[in-house]
């Protein structure tokens, strides 16, 4: 029995600063001091705190060290782990207070989330299935296949209210009913774990995290409807989820949970892993389908759904990861307990990766109807620098942005369709004033038009076009007739494109025309970016009065622009200066600005 236990998170994050390093290093520590048979070392997934990686909990004091480097393992090991006198200087600041130290749980990062589709990720090593199933871990396979009717199990998820977490927001249960009722002799789970949007890693750090969380969701998806195949499509470019993805299937058939037979019910099941393709258009349903068919991912039109004709021509329902890790709490816990979290029309909680100008970038899980201020002020920990919020997006390029105006709304799947954006996946990007809204739909459109599979005229041409003239206004070169077509397209598209994707893909123009007009305007009628961040509307200038002629701002630009004697003021070459920023970032006197 060991005496303490030290979790190291081994996610995407925190391995990316030295995660592993670290472990080694401990390891090596603990053995040399003699305590390898007092202190056990634990890797496990992401914490969700990841501005503060890596990191490293120590238990049974729940002692939260943040921004560890390898050369501070021999202090923790000696000081803490041999004499058991926490190293304050290394603790998560948020939970040292004047009495002590306080439960990470009370911090504000923490206290106002719900964890349950992230309940494992940080607390079990994710390739030990032992530790997964020491927490309730199959309980929930083993209590549908010999307690519940396949018709009982559909029922509970109708009743607690279940929506698909990957961004449409469709009934769980109701997607289920209608593959239970096609009488196909062949039938098919998949999951989705294509996750494409930029700053979004929700489903990456469960499967890091809890990878038998989803296998498990997966078989009692299985038995509900009558499959007994089901297969993973997940992003090649997520090694650690792909080994261990690979580990747990491995695991989970060793121990007879995949396979034939399972708990002697005569139900079979088993899952098979396909890498994707590398397209984010195979994020949506029947591409992602088409692509584990061994074809080019593209979408097919619909109906047929592929609840009637997926996966090979067969019945197929498809949940993305998140949604599969609510399953196995909600059997467990009851359709009501689920039901009771969140607001009337989106129960339970949603998994966010906040990221963007916020303090606290990571990952976050909070009851539905939280608002946006909560999340971005007491969970984020604000806007850095006392820059002011301006906007957040909200659903990566197939969302909108959401402005000041709504700082306080509760978020909510039909509240963020109200106002322009969309729940999307969970991607939550934070904007200050210092952003552009006009260059922010720039960026997305042009992931879109970079990621459109061509199939269809309306994405394929018309995202280009829109590409154009956005292009156009922020290089000051565009007309109000631009933007009046410029809209005119967004619609157009909207309305005829084939597949999600290019449905989609105006949101963020959309919604920046509609609170952020005035900046389109700007660009257009005045030749400027308000924000100073598109180049071919911005200049440097030298305030002559504030120039001390230090020379500084002359050796550090690489164009060779500015131009000037020592103790003279200086001028800058506009036709020379390439707008790198550097002059202004380097000068002491605060003498050179944006115009």
């Amino acid at each position: 029995m060991y005496r303490s236990h030290v979790l190291v998170c081994g996610g995407t994050g925190c391995t990316s600063s030295g995660s592993p390093q670290i472990i080694e290093r401990l390891k090596e520590e603990i053995e040399r001091q003699g305590l390898q048979d007092e202190v056990a070392v634990i890797q496990t997934g992401c914490h969700g705190l990841c501005a503060l990686g890596p990191i490293m909990i120590v238990y049974p004091d729940a002692s939260f060290y943040s921004m560890v480097k390898v050369e501070d393992i021999p202090e923790i090991v000696s000081e803490h782990l041999l004499k058991g006198r926490v190293v304050t200087r290394l603790l998560y600041d948020e939970t040292v207070t004047a009495g002590g130290v306080k439960a990470l749980i009370d911090t504000d990062f923490y206290k106002k989330q719900h964890r349950v589709a992230l309940r494992n990720c940080g607390v079990i090593n994710p390739e030990v299935i032992d530790e997964y199933i020491g927490t309730g871990g199959y309980e929930a396979l083993g209590k549908v296949l010999t307690e519940m009717t396949p018709d009982d199990v559909i029922q509970t998820l109708l009743d607690s209210g279940l929506r698909g977490r990957g961004g449409g927001g469709f009934p769980t249960g109701l997607k289920w009913k209608l593959a239970k009722q096609n009488d196909a002799d062949q039938k098919y789970v998949c999951c989705n774990a294509d996750e494409g949007d930029p700053g979004a890693f929700m489903d990456r750090s469960v499967l890091e995290g809890d990878p038998h969380v989803v296998l498990e969701a997966m078989a009692i998806a299985g038995y509900a409807i009558g499959a007994n195949q089901g297969y993973i499509y997940v992003r090649a470019e997520y090694p650690i989820a792909v080994e261990r993805l690979k580990i747990a299937i491995e695991q989970a058939r060793e121990y007879n949970l995949l396979g034939k037979d399972i708990f002697g019910t005569g139900f079979d099941f088993d899952i098979d892993l396909r890498l994707g393709a590398g397209a984010f258009v195979c994020g949506e349903e029947t591409a992602l389908m088409t692509s584990i068919e061994g074809k080019r991912g593209e979408p097919r039109p619909r109906p047929p759904f592929p609840a009637q004709k997926g996966l090979f021509g067969k019945p197929t329902i498809l949940n993305n990861v998140e949604t599969y890790a609510n399953i196995p709490q909600i059997i467990l816990n009851g359709a009501d307990w689920f039901a009771s979290m969140g607001t009337e029309k989106s129960k339970g909680t949603k998994v966010f990766a906040l990221g963007g100008k916020i303090h606290n970038t990571g990952l976050v899980e909070i009851p539905m109807g939280t608002t946006l201020r909560e999340v971005i002020e007491e969970i984020g920990g604000g806007i850095p620098n006392g820059k002011k919020f301006k906007a957040a997006q909200t659903g990566g390029p197939s969302g909108g942005c959401i402005p000041a105006e709504h700082f306080d709304i509760p978020i909510d799947y039909d509240n963020l369709i109200a106002i322009g954006s969309m729940m999307g996946s969970g991607g939550l990007i934070v904007m200050d004033e210092d952003d552009c809204m006009v260059d922010i739909a720039k960026f997305f459109l042009e992931f879109t038009v970079e990621e459109s599979c061509g199939k269809c005229t309306p994405c394929r041409v018309g995202t280009r076009r829109m590409l154009e003239i956005l292009t156009k206004i922020t290089k000051g070169q565009a007309t109000m007739e631009d933007l009046d077509k410029l809209e005119e397209l967004c619609y157009y598209i909207k309305n005829n494109s084939l597949c999600g994707l290019g449905q989609t893909a105006p949101n963020p123009v959309l919604s920046t025309l509609r609170y952020f007009r005035d900046e389109y305007e700007a660009h257009i009628k005045e030749k400027r970016c308000p924000a100073g961040v598109c180049k071919a509307l911005l200049s440097y200038v030298i305030d002559r009065d504030k120039c001390r002629g230090c020379t500084l701002c002359a050796r550090t630009c690489p164009a060779g622009a500015i131009i000037g004697s020592v103790k003279n003021p200086h001028i800058i070459d506009t036709e020379k200066c390439v707008k790198c920023g550097a002059c202004m970032e380097k000068c002491k006197f605060g003498a050179i600005y944006k115009k």
